[in-house]
């Protein structure tokens, strides 16, 4: 099976559709109207809209200059892509949505934000200051066909603190932290610096710790003494700022496709590594329960907020006093949550930022405030009671049916690099040379390096003919580049998929490597020109199956 058709599995999306459907049902019918009754959106996000539930899982990438955020984005995706630049200085200075096309295309802010079929209607608020630094890439690459990623730029730091961006940067990561599946925060090992921005653009991801996974980036570039004193570090300052008994997880890692350094901890990246892609490749399996989750949590602070200006407009005079009281009460706001806590039972938790709140019910009219609607809150409380419970079924269901769906990297790259997935019989007879068909005749690019790579394929005493996976491997792993890189070449190289390499598909696979040591892109799947002649044959026929 090829990469792209491992890729495009539409079946699996197809049952996501049906939770997706359903949320989009009950937020339209139970959600919305009490969300327009209490005059949520002045207050709150605003509302849904079809894009928000139908779209692809998003992963929002975040972090201070030069840590390595669209090195990141490249290393997953695999090539380039439209606009990205990399240096030491600030040099990705706006938003950029990478999406899946057919046809490779850059797409302005003022542009993408009128496009109903994209979840970013809602970005028009930030008015062109944010428009002029936020665009869309299109790109045909088959990472995007499951994923979209949000590359941001590069958080200021303590010398640069003074700059103005604008437009309120933290607003609109509170904006996207909001919507993804997952926050890929990214420092660098050997500059960790905590900036006043990067302190502002945590507050911007309270309340979506759950969705933040740290990486500690460039992790080869330092000794293991010295990880340990950043890691230390790195874990005290998160502490402070987040301020919360729960300990972050930190990633250590160096995500770019260059052979890496070697170092004491080396497997220690290699595992990390897998564990955070592990996390990536899983979003689309995972985007119904978190679209499930999203509108809980959503559900859950209307009804809060329902409760909040009910109480307001219950405490406000009917003629005199309007302005003083409404002052008052703003000033009592943190007691008026206390309140209605108790009376009304609902969880500490589900109260929004109360800073936050004081400062919008400043330019409100609270005689415009509606009192609370029975039959509102009612199916308000079906919803969180019965309906959603209604869902879970279909989620078990969805669990049992989709086991493999598309991946970041593709995970059978990284289940095919491992010790324990290596097929290898040594009593399997080999094909007899008049069973083996006659292949294309045509000229082989390997062909002409095939004396220098025999010598060190006979150099790791092959086995009737082949190298098992443990032979390739031990040698292959010594070139310092990345598994994900190596499963991928061991899966190009390995054309009859029987575990093991014989002597053209272990040239083939040596220069892959070193096709890969000079800077160039590894190809998706195998041109023809860099296929053995004697496999021309069959791989033309397992492509028409």
């Amino acid at each position: 099976m090829s990469i792209r058709r491992f890729w495009s599995s539409p079946k699996m999306l197809g049952d996501v559709k049906v939770v997706t459907e359903e949320l989009k049902n009950f937020y339209y019918k139970r959600l919305l109207p009490i969300e327009k009754h209490y005059s949520f959106h002045h207050f709150h996000s605003p509302s849904l809209e079809d894009a928000d539930f139908d779209n692809k899982p998003m992963v929002l990438v975040m972090g201070q200059y030069s840590t390595g955020k669209t090195t990141f984005i490249r290393y997953l995706l695999e090539e380039d892509f439209p606009g990205s630049r990399v240096g030491p200085e600030p040099t990705t200075d706006c938003f950029t949505a990478l999406m899946y096309g057919e046809e490779e295309r850059v797409i302005p802010g003022n542009t993408i934000t009128v496009d109903p079929k994209k979840p970013f209607r809602n970005l028009d608020p930030f008015g062109n200051s944010f428009l002029n630094r936020f665009q869309c890439v299109q790109m045909p690459n088959p990472v995007l066909q499951n994923i979209s990623i949000i590359d941001t730029p590069g958080i200021l730091t303590a010398a640069k603190r003074k700059l103005s961006r604008g437009y309120d940067f933290q607003a609109v990561l509170r904006w996207f932290a909001e919507r993804v599946d997952r926050i890929i925060l990214l420092f660098d090992a050997h500059k960790l610096e905590f900036s006043d921005e990067l302190t502002r653009a945590f507050g911007a991801l309270y309340g979506y710790e759950d969705k933040l996974g740290v990486v500690l980036n460039k992790a080869d570039r330092v000794d293991s003494q010295q990880l340990m004193r950043v890691y230390g570090a790195l874990m005290w300052s998160l502490g402070k700022v987040f301020r919360t008994p729960e300990i972050l997880r930190v990633s250590i890692g160096s995500f770019w496709s260059e052979p890496r350094q070697r170092c004491d901890h080396y497997e220690l990246i290699e595992l990390e590594e897998e564990d955070l892609l592990t996390d990536i490749r899983n979003l689309p399996r995972n985007a119904a329960v978190r679209k499930l989750n999203d509108l809980v949590k959503r559900a859950r602070l209307v009804r809060a907020h329902a409760h909040i200006i009910s109480y307001l407009k219950q405490a406000m005079p009917t003629i005199f006093c309007k302005e003083s009281k409404k002052h008052s009460l703003i000033y009592e706001l943190p007691v008026i949550f206390t309140k209605v806590q108790q009376q009304h039972r609902v969880p500490a938790g589900d109260f929004p930022d109360c800073t936050k709140m004081q400062e919008k019910l400043l330019g409100q009219d609270f005689s415009k405030f509606k009192s609370l609607k029975p039959s509102l809150m009612s199916s308000l409380d079906k919803l969180l009671t019965t309906d959603i419970a209604g869902l879970v079924p279909l989620l078990q269901q969805q669990k049992q049916k989709k086991k493999s769906l598309p991946a970041v990297l593709d995970g059978e790259f990284l289940g095919t690099f491992r010790r324990e997935q290596f097929r290898e019989d040594p009593f399997k007879e080999m094909l007899k040379d008049d069973e083996i068909r006659e292949a294309d005749s045509g000229e082989w690019v390997v062909e002409k390096y095939k004396p220098k790579y025999d010598e060190i394929f006979y150099n790791l005493s092959p086995h009737a003919g082949k190298l098992s996976g443990t032979k390739v491997k031990q040698w292959m792993i010594t070139t310092h580049l990345p598994n994900s890189v190596l499963a991928h070449i061991w899966r190009l190289s390995d054309i009859d998929r029987d575990g093991m390499l014989d002597n053209e598909e272990f040239a083939l696979a040596v220069h892959l490597i070193e096709v890969k040591l000079d800077g160039h892109w590894l190809p998706r799947e195998l041109p023809s020109h860099l296929v053995p002649p004697s496999k021309r044959l069959s791989t033309s026929s397992d492509t028409t199956v």
